[in-house]
């Protein structure tokens, strides 16, 4: 994708124009034009040459954004600034002008404020001086009447064209009735300059400025969320050369370098710890305030900031290949691309301007056959001309869009484009890959049971012992969780690792046997207790391991791919926004079926490959709008089959490139954030869009004079001025309002109580259908304290989910009255 950015836009109608000049060029697949940002972004395989020249045609500045890509630090977004200044300073030297203009057409003329005797008795004086003062106003906005007319001339008339024609109008008629009173009587001329409308070409003119100033101001704010991610890269970093600090600006550092972080710094590029130990805020990136702990061998990324210890750092990522790079690349591309609702907007702004120039033409004509002065004719034609506002539709998805992707990269959350903020909020089912996104994907031990006469302590010691010397995951779960207890390895000898079964070594002349139930029922036959414990433990989806000393058990120890944290209340959040869950995994059934149980999802489709995911989703999406959330390389398919994929953070480069938004930090509650955020964003730009066009269809037919029969209702010209000016502003201001998003709020309050989420899994037998399902959850789900249930046929199970421990009495009879019999 090319990206550049376009100068000159006023209104919906230039943004349009610009984007059918680029669009007609031959070669190019799409194109983007953002009447916010002024970012035009065009795909396809088309000369920048013959877009600049496009763009140049249709009237407009045009620079390239794509040379400046590969730069360090990146610039994917060079910002448009909304400069407030000059226009202040406009409206500014409008509004001294106007205050004595107004003072001699109403403060004189209607109120009979007093004047010089002179002057008071010279009406053909007092027109001179508003004719005067009137035409030093459009000098001082002379940018209307030159943009608007090339914007005419070229035959895409736009915002400004509008009110430029709606001043001169006014203008020129009354200096047309200034030349009839130097021929008129005095008392004719006295009468005459009642009909002169000068006050009403520059009140037009510094109205529209005053929401020119609101608009640019609010504009600037939609930035902000982005500004601040440009403003996070530092200017220098601290090298270690020769073993010397040195400070070199951040274009200079190169991958291999060894940089330095005081407390206190702020990280230039990322990287991997080498020497010391800190901690980290990275809140900048991830939104998450605690400080992370680091020490040799963690990653840090640009952006983040050492709030203690002293860290030598290896630079792994510079330039536009950092996390912080890419964040502000994704950020910016949303804002480039076009949401597929705001089609509706851009058919109806290429047609506006030429529509309410005709409507206003209409108007003038039916006035002067309905017998209407042609003042009064003319000031309802004015009305239509200036109450009319295109930049309300042109700004209704943009502002909104930007708002809402820059919230998200405050929170963790990127949406790499425009549509997929749009879509995600409208996922009828998600589909959640296990390993990596469900669980940890990080084996832990869950259970330890020690055989009788022996302790936890001795078991999990022995089991230290044997396993130190394997490489394998769960080997590496069990030392995990003694290193954590602080035990101390018993020395051994001759370690065997016996592939597939487990491994063997001596300590102290004693035989040490650890691994799986096949290998070591070969060497003695298996105690009931232990025997039952590993049912239990493989029906939950946890690996037994057992170990022996002489061939005799000391015990056995169950590990376990443990369910991310939050991932439980995260699922049941899905299920309330009224979302259907599915697994897809590659694992085998009963391990998923296990987990997903825990989980609380409704589906599971176990044992599926790459391209069977693929597939999946495309069953899927017959029902609705399908989102994919997955880390690995297997979930790339997938990810892109999907109507958006979703990819946590600490997942594989290859799941990011592939999928449309990435959860920086990989919470499961992040996914339902986004969920939110989407549907919040879409929500803002629909009732954008509605303003904007109840504000037309209503303001028009006013500002024409339709409700005079009925009503009496009318607007004067400098009303109609207002309120266009305040149309846009409305609508920007309405889109900030997404910045009050608060990411997991219930769950913080939940938090802040002290409320813990618990779960309860009932097996049930008699279970035949859907329709017993519901019975088992509505009859469960009207308990006291239960918050949710998931009841399934298929597996013959009710998962509750509670903030305190449940009765199962009360749970056993509640299942009995609706006919079924719980059997575990």
């Amino acid at each position: 994708m090319k990206r550049y950015t376009v100068t000159g836009m006023s209104c919906a109608a230039c943004s349009a124009r610009v984007e059918k000049a680029v669009s007609a060029l031959e070669g190019v697949e799409s194109c983007a034009v953002n009447l916010l940002t002024g970012d035009l972004a065009v795909s396809g395989e088309v000369a920048e040459e013959a877009v600049l020249s496009a763009v140049h045609e249709a009237g407009y500045g045009i620079t390239s954004k794509t040379a400046g890509e590969k730069s360090n630090p990146p610039a994917p977004a060079v910002l448009p600034e909304h400069p407030t200044r000059p226009i202040l300073l406009r409206l500014i030297a409008s509004l001294v002008l106007l205050l004595p203009l107004m003072y001699l057409s109403m403060g004189h003329g209607m109120w009979g404020w007093p004047l010089p005797a002179a002057l008071a008795k010279n009406p053909l004086a007092i027109g001179l001086l508003q004719l005067l003062l009137t035409l030093a106003v459009m000098i001082v906005n002379g940018r209307f009447f030159t943009s608007g007319t090339l914007a005419l001339l070229r035959g895409a008339p736009n915002m400004d064209t509008l009110v430029a024609l709606g001043a001169a109008a006014s203008f020129v008629y009354s200096t047309a009735v200034l030349f009839a009173m130097t021929a008129a009587s005095p008392e004719a001329s006295a009468h005459l300059l009642h009909g002169l409308y000068f006050e009403s070409a520059a009140m037009i003119l510094s109205l529209i400025t005053v929401g020119k100033l609101l608009e640019a101001h609010a504009k600037g704010r939609t930035t902000s969320a982005l500004a601040a991610l440009l403003r996070l890269s530092p200017e220098t970093a601290i090298l270690l050369r020769d073993g010397k600090e040195v400070t070199v600006p951040i274009g200079e550092v190169q991958v291999g370098d060894i940089f330095v972080l005081h407390p206190g710094d702020r990280i230039p590029v990322d990287g991997v710890v080498v020497e010391g130990e800190g901690a980290v805020n990275e809140s900048a990136l991830t939104g998450e305030s605690i400080p992370v702990d680091k020490a040799v061998g963690s990653t840090v990324s640009a952006a983040g900031v050492n709030l203690s210890g002293y860290l030598r750092c290896r630079a792994t990522r510079v330039g536009e290949d950092t996390t912080l790079s890419k964040i502000i690349r994704m950020v910016s591309d949303a804002s480039a691309t076009k949401a597929p609702i705001a089609k509706v907007a851009d058919r109806v702004s290429a047609i506006f301007v030429p529509t309410v120039l005709i409507l206003s033409a209409i108007t003038a004509v039916g006035w002067l056959i309905a017998k209407a002065d042609i003042g009064y004719a003319l000031a309802r034609a004015v009305s239509v001309l200036v109450i009319s506002c295109p930049c309300s539709l042109g700004l209704a998805t943009p502002v909104a869009i930007m708002v809402g992707s820059g919230v998200g990269a405050k929170n963790g959350i990127l949406f790499k484009t425009a549509a997929a903020l749009e879509e995600t909020g409208r996922a009828r089912t998600v589909l959640l890959d296990k390993t990596g996104t469900v669980t940890e994907g990080k084996p832990r031990v869950t259970d330890l049971y020690p055989c009788e006469g022996h302790t936890e302590t001795e078991l999990l010691t022995l089991a230290y012992s044997l396993e130190i010397k394997s490489e394998h995951p769960l080997a590496r779960a069990i030392c995990e969780e003694a290193e954590r207890r602080s035990l101390t390895p018993l020395s051994t000898e001759g370690f065997v690792a016996l592939a597939g079964n487990g491994v063997r070594a001596e300590a102290a002349g004693d035989r040490l046997v650890g691994g799986s139930m096949r290998y070591t029922q070969e060497l003695s036959p298996l105690p009931s207790d232990l025997q039952a414990h590993a049912t239990s433990c493989a029906e939950q989806g946890k690996t037994p391991l057992f170990f022996m000393r002489n061939d005799r058990y000391l015990g056995m120890i169950a590990v376990a791919d443990t369910l991310k944290e939050g991932a439980t209340e995260a699922i049941a959040a899905l299920r309330e926004m009224g979302i259907r869950t599915v697994m897809l995994t590659g694992d085998n059934e009963r391990t998923a079926r296990a987990v997903a149980r825990a989980a609380g999802v409704d589906e599971v489709i176990a044992g599926v490959l790459p391209d069977g995911k693929e597939a999946t989703v495309r069953e899927l999406q017959t029902g609705g709008k399908v989102v994919m959330v997955g880390d690995g390389i297997n979930d790339a398919p997938a990810l892109a089959r999907a109507d958006v994929g979703i990819a946590v953070g600490d997942g594989t480069d290859i799941a990011m490139d592939t999928a449309d938004v990435v959860l920086v930090k990989g919470s499961p509650a992040d996914l339902v954030t986004a969920l939110r955020l989407s549907r919040t964003t879409l929500r803002n730009i629909r009732e954008n869009l509605f303003w904007a066009f109840f504000y037309n269809s209503v303001g028009i037919p006013l500002a024409a004079g339709v409700f005079i029969p009925l009503f009496n209702l009318t607007l004067d010209p400098m009303f109609a001025a207002a309120a266009m000016s305040l149309s846009s502003f409305s609508v920007v201001m309405n889109a900030l309002r997404l910045n009050l998003f608060r990411p997991h709020k219930a769950e913080k309050q939940k938090s802040e109580k002290g409320v813990k989420i618990m779960q309860t899994v009932i097996k049930i037998e008699g279970m035949m259908c859907p329709h017993c399902e519901a019975h088992v959850k509505a009859a469960l789900e009207a308990l006291p304290g239960v918050s949710a249930c998931v009841a399934s046929h298929k597996e013959g199970t009710a998962t509750l989910t509670s903030d305190a421990p449940l009765d199962p009495a009360l749970l056993r009879e509640t299942v009995e009255k609706q006919g079924y019999r719980v059997i575990g």
